[in-house]
């Protein structure tokens, strides 16, 4: 068998994603020793540590796992997005009515 290895996705080059909060958020394919005849890939996700200094994580995902991953955070993006809209459409706050006479 041949040993593991992590390629990573996406253009040449292309630098992890780093968040807001400092995390690295690095996208890798990851193939598994196997049989010529039966590979085993992941998509790999490797968030490096906060600022902090607070440890990262990484998971390991099969293709059909990382698509439903990829479907829930773009769901969640509409709904952030709505919300922002919504917010932004609306004033603050609204100045209180005048008395009527």
């Amino acid at each position: 068998m041949a040993e593991s290895e992590h390629i990573r996705l996406g253009p040449a080059g292309e630098a992890p994603l780093v968040t807001s909060c400092g995390r690295r958020i690095d996208v890798k394919l990851l193939r598994l020793a196997a049989p010529a005849d039966r590979p085993i890939s992941r998509v790999a996700l490797d968030v490096g540590p906060a600022r902090s200094g607070e440890p990262g994580t990484w998971a390991s995902l099969t293709m059909s796992e990382a698509l439903d991953l990829a479907r829930r955070l773009m769901a969640q993006v509409c709904v952030a997005e709505t919300a922002e809209s919504a917010r932004v459409a609306a004033p603050a706050s609204t100045p209180p009515r005048a008395p009527s006479a």
